[in-house]
């Protein structure tokens, strides 16, 4: 799955850098679909591997947490 996110990562970003560079009749729809590309593809799924496997409870502000934080931070001050 990481590689396959990083190959469409890289075809998108080829595609905006072709669109960029080269004067074709079609340029600006190359820059198009590698924005979309981007962000309606690769970014979904980079989210979803990098986040499938964690809790969302250990990033929430809950008093266990923030009371978690402070005794982290005394043991620092110590």
């Amino acid at each position: 799955m990481k590689y396959f996110i990083l190959l469409l990562a890289i075809a998108a970003f080829t595609s905006i850098i072709l669109g960029l560079t080269t004067d074709l009749e079609y340029s600006q729809k190359l820059i198009g679909f590698g924005v979309l590309g981007l962000f309606i593809i690769v970014f979904p799924l980079f989210a979803y591997y990098h986040w499938k496997d964690k809790d969302i409870k250990d990033y929430m502000l809950t008093k266990e947490n923030l009371d978690k934080m402070r005794e982290r931070e005394g043991d620092k001050r110590n």
